[in-house]
C-alpha cells in the first residue's frame, strides 16, 4: 500500500506519521529545505508561524486540551512532540518552536515506511493521497485545487513579535501567572491608565505594511492584530490581549493593563508577546510597544508580520470523512479545509488518515460523533452553511449533554468525560 502525503506542516506530518505506523509506505512531499513559503523560514517541517502556543492543557476545562486528550489515543505524532519540547506556559502548551519542528522532523526521517521527497506539487494525484499544503499553498496546486473544489476562500492571519529577555527592564515588570496558576511562567508587564491610553492611541494611528487592502470580513477573528482590536473600541484590549484580571505583583497590586510575555525557547532567552499578533510595520512595531515601561529599550529578534490564509469551501466537496465528494481516494487535510489553530489542523491530519486507512484495508470511514471534539470538527468541515468560516476546538460545537448543567465549569467536565469514554469507544470500532 503507498500512499502520497502533500505538505509536511502539521496536518502532514500527523497523517503520514498515523499512516506509516500502521505499514503504509508514504511518500511525503514538502518543498522544504529547498524552498519556503512567505511566512516560513525553518528547514524542518512542522513549523510553527503565529505562536509556539498550543493553547489549554487540561481536557475537563479547555476544549482544546480535549482535543489533545483525544489525539493522544491515536497515537499522535504532535502531541509527544509538543510534550518533550514543552515550556513552562502555565495552564497551557507551549513549545519551544525550534525544537519542536526538529523533534517532528526527525521522527518522519528516520520512519522505514516515510520517504521524504522535496518537491514542489502542481497538480492535485490522482491516485490515494492527503493534500495538506496549508494556508500558504503554491499558487499552480491552488489553481488546481480550485477546478476540482471551485473558489477558495481566504482570511487574513498574523504573529506576534519576540524579544530578547535580557532587554527587558525588570523594574518594570513581574513574574507570575493569572490567578496564581503555574507559579513564574509569564513575565507581566503593567501599564497604568496613562500609559495605557498613550500605548492605545499610538497603536491606533501607527503604520500598518497593509493598509486596508482587505475586508473586515477577511480577517480571522481567533488570530486578529492588536491594532484591529484596539479601533474597535478603546478599552477594547483591556477585556482581551491586555486583561489585568487575576495578576498581582508581590506586593499585592493590581494594574489597569497588562501585557504578558511567554517563553518562546526552551532556554528562555526569547520571550513572545502573547496575543500581540499584529500588522504594523516594523519600526512602528518597535516604537509601539517601547512605549510600555518594561520593553522601552526590548530587543526584537522577530517582529510580526501579517499574511493571507487560504482555506477551501469544505462543506460543497468535501464528505465528513475529509476526502472529495467528486473523487473518495483524494483527502485533504489542515488550515486548506477549515479548521483553525494547530492542533486543530493536525487532528484533520489525524482524521483523515484514520479514514484513508481505513479504506485502503477495504473497510468503510466511520466518523466520531459530534459528542467528540474530532466528531464535531468533522461535522464542522461538511456541514451545509451559507457562511462557512474556520473552526477552532470549542465546546460549543459539541452536541449538548441530555441534562441541564447551569454551572460552567461542571458543564465543561461533563462533556469532557463523556468525549473522552466515546472516543475510547470509536477507537475500537477501527480496523
Amino acid at each position: 500500500m503507498k500512499v502520497k502525503v502533500i505538505g509536511a506542516g502539521l496536518a502532514g506530518s500527523e497523517a503520514a506519521f498515523y499512516l506509516a505506523e500502521r505499514g503504509v509506505t508514504v511518500e511525503l512531499y514538502d518543498i522544504k529545505p529547498e524552498n519556503f513559503t512567505p511566512a516560513h523560514s525553518d528547514k524542518n517541517f512542522c513549523e510553527l508561524v503565529c505562536s509556539n502556543s498550543l493553547k489549554g492543557s487540561d481536557p475537563y476545562s479547555n476544549a482544546c486540551g480535549l482535543l489533545k486528550e483525544e489525539m493522544r489515543f491515536f497515537g499522535s505524532l504532535t502531541m509527544e512532540a509538543a510534550e518533550t519540547t514543552s515550556v513552562p506556559a502555565g495552564g497551557a502548551l507551549a513549545v519551544d518552536r525550534e525544537l519542536f519542528a526538529n523533534y517532528v522532523t526527525q521522527k518522519l526521517r528516520a520512519h522505514k515506511n516515510i520517504k521524504i521527497i522535496c518537491k514542489e506539487i502542481t497538480r492535485i494525484p490522482e491516485d490515494y493521497c492527503i493534500i495538506a499544503t496549508g494556508p500558504l499553498t503554491s499558487d499552480s496546486l491552488a489553481e488546481s485545487i480550485s477546478h476540482i473544489c471551485g473558489a477558495q476562500l481566504h482570511f487574513y492571519d498574523a504573529s506576534a513579535p519576540i524579544v530578547s529577555r535580557e532587554s527587558l527592564d525588570f523594574e518594570a515588570c513581574f513574574f507570575g501567572d493569572r490567578y496564581g496558576k503555574g507559579g513564574d511562567d509569564y513575565i507581566n508587564c503593567p501599564l497604568n491608565k496613562e500609559e495605557y491610553e498613550i500605548f492605545v492611541t499610538e497603536l491606533i494611528g501607527a503604520e500598518r505594511a497593509v493598509l486596508h487592502s482587505f475586508e473586515k470580513r477577511e480577517i480571522f477573528e481567533g488570530c486578529m492584530p492588536l491594532e484591529v482590536m484596539a479601533a474597535r473600541g478603546f478599552e477594547s484590549l483591556r477585556f482581551a490581549n491586555l486583561k489585568p484580571v487575576g495578576l498581582k505583583d508581590k506586593n499585592g497590586n493590581k494594574f489597569y493593563a497588562v501585557l504578558q510575555l511567554r517563553k518562546e525557547t526552551e532556554s528562555g532567552e526569547a520571550y513572545n508577546l502573547v496575543g500581540c499578533q499584529t500588522n504594523l510595520k516594523w519600526g512602528e512595531q518597535k516604537r509601539v510597544f517601547s512605549i510600555i515601561p518594561a520593553l522601552k529599550n526590548a530587543e526584537f529578534l522577530r517582529y510580526g508580520v501579517m499574511h493571507r490564509n487560504t482555506y477551501i469551501n469544505s462543506p460543497d466537496c468535501l464528505n465528513p470523512d475529509f476526502s472529495l465528494k467528486s473523487n473518495g481516494k483524494i483527502f485533504f487535510a489542515g488550515q486548506l479545509t477549515g479548521v483553525e489553530g494547530y492542533v486543530e489542523s493536525a487532528a484533520s491530519g489525524l482524521l483523515a488518515a484514520v479514514h484513508l486507512y481505513e479504506k485502503l484495508n477495504g473497510g468503510q470511514p466511520k466518523i466520531p460523533d459530534n459528542t467528540t471534539v474530532l466528531g464535531a470538527l468533522s461535522a464542522h468541515i461538511a456541514g451545509a452553511t451559507e457562511n462557512f468560516q474556520p473552526m477552532n476546538a470549542n465546546f460549543g460545537i459539541l452536541k449538548p449533554l441530555d441534562i441541564t448543567i447551569k454551572d460552567k465549569k461542571r458543564r465543561y467536565a461533563a462533556l469532557a468525560e463523556r468525549a473522552l469514554e466515546n472516543i475510547k469507544i470509536y477507537k475500537g470500532t477501527l480496523l
